[in-house]
């Protein structure tokens, strides 16, 4: 596939992925689930047989972005290696294992007339993704919108261009394998940002969903220049609380990986609370455990008192996504304080309490107004992988149709059936 450089020619070049998509979705509407997942499985074997090309690929974009400067946060989104690889190709095989949301029936009934009326998952029609970085996201919402009966199109950052299009070949191959049209998951294939605004104008009524996914920045721009329903993933501000009956080895444990196990991912912790009572027990060792895997500590007024090495905190730190080896730390009066802090600094992604006492536990989980909420583990969690969901489209933060990891029955909409036996309306 070449990479389309004539900016001339992109209204056409858009207007036909529109076409060719909304045509893809109505034929994967009615596909079957054996062939959908037969399609997946041919995926997952094509990634394998192609890891090393995908890699090479990979390097090239490494490469580029590495001469651009790009952060250690965006470098680690965008790296592949072979275990990354084949951490595609089974994410792909997970998602064909699970069972097809297509005509699941939510709910059925049957009213006093004799009428039986179904509530049953439909496919949403044509998804755009817009998304930085991660060309993991390629096969991720590939795959998620084959299984939810939907075609999609698929829009990578630029620094991830050569990645995107390796594997999207893969993808494309396990399609034609089994029978279902090339089209059905489709790559946007030019760096022109013209081509973002095409997509969220709809092209031409033909794309029914935008996901974003990525920085304030994208989120932003899509939310704003949109003209079609949007299913944003905001940011991640994930808390850390660690409740004065917190277990001290469990929580030491939970931090340091909720914040290092990967500082560039949505899910990492980016402030730890901590209750007064023990922070001047815990928070010397909490601090000499980060730092001594290179993490850099910010703390409020009362963290500075404790451990005076600390850098001093800003009100924007509280506010920031680092993602980074940064952590900021902050001593909050009891679990009110916690949830207090989280409500003023927090993106509703995933919060986290430690605590042994049960009641706390339950307060938190019940009060704190978050797509994710978490007790007694890392809030690296937020993952639709670990929630049994194969893979995530992305962690969606709104209030609206999906909250949390998007997986494939998140890509569905309903219809109501009804059946009747001759039943009309009295005049």
């Amino acid at each position: 596939m070449t990479l389309m450089t004539d900016p001339q020619n992109l209204n056409a070049y858009m207007a036909d992925i529109g076409r060719s998509a909304k045509a893809a979705a109505n034929e994967l509407r009615l596909a079957s689930s054996d062939t959908k997942a037969k399609a997946l499985n041919a995926m997952a074997k094509y990634i394998h047989e192609d890891r090393a090309f995908i890699e090479a690929e990979n390097l090239r974009d490494m490469q580029a972005a590495r001469k651009k400067a790009l952060s250690e946060a965006m470098l680690d989104r965008l790296a592949l290696n072979e275990a990354r690889i084949e951490n595609i190709a089974s994410g792909l095989k997970a998602i064909a294992a699970l069972p097809d949301p297509v005509g699941a029936v939510e709910k059925d009934w049957v009213q006093p007339n004799g009428l039986k009326f179904s509530k049953v998952k439909t496919p949403i029609g044509v998804i755009g993704m817009i998304y930085e970085s991660r060309p993991n996201v390629t096969a991720d919402a590939g795959a998620l919108s084959v299984k939810s009966g939907n075609a999609c199109v698929l829009r990578g950052g630029s620094e991830s261009i050569n990645s995107n299009r390796a594997i999207h070949a893969s993808l494309v191959k396990g399609l034609e394998e089994v029978g279902l049209p090339a089209t059905a998951i489709q790559l946007i294939n030019t760096t022109d940002r013209d081509a973002v605004g095409l997509l969220l104008g709809g092209l031409g009524n033909t794309v029914d969903l935008i996901i974003p996914r990525g920085g304030k920045n994208l989120i932003a721009r899509v939310q704003k220049d949109a003209r079609i329903p949007v299913l944003a993933h905001l940011e991640g501000l994930c808390h850390s609380y660690i409740h004065h009956a917190a277990d001290r080895s469990k929580a030491l444990d939970i931090v340091e990986n909720a914040k290092m196990r990967r500082t560039g991912v949505c899910g990492s912790t980016e402030t730890v609370l901590i209750d007064p009572e023990i922070a001047g027990s815990i928070l010397p060792d909490l601090s000499n455990r980060l730092t001594s895997l290179g993490c850099e500590l910010r703390g409020d007024v009362q963290a500075c008192r404790i451990i005076p090495t600390i850098e001093p905190a800003s009100e924007s730190d509280f506010a920031t996504e680092h993602l980074a080896p940064i952590l900021n730390v902050a001593i909050v009066n009891n679990i009110d304080g916690a949830l207090q802090h989280i409500a003023k600094y927090g993106s509703g992604h995933t919060d986290a309490i430690i605590t042994e006492d049960a009641k706390a536990a339950d307060k938190f989980l019940s009060e704190v107004d978050s797509a994710i909420c978490i007790h007694n583990a890392s809030t690296q969690f937020a993952d639709g992988g670990e929630f049994g969901f194969g893979a995530e489209i992305g962690i969606a933060t709104g209030r609206l149709h999906a909250r949390g990891p998007v997986g494939a029955e998140h890509l569905t909409t309903y219809k109501y059936q009804l059946r009747g036996t001759g039943q009309i309306r009295p005049k």
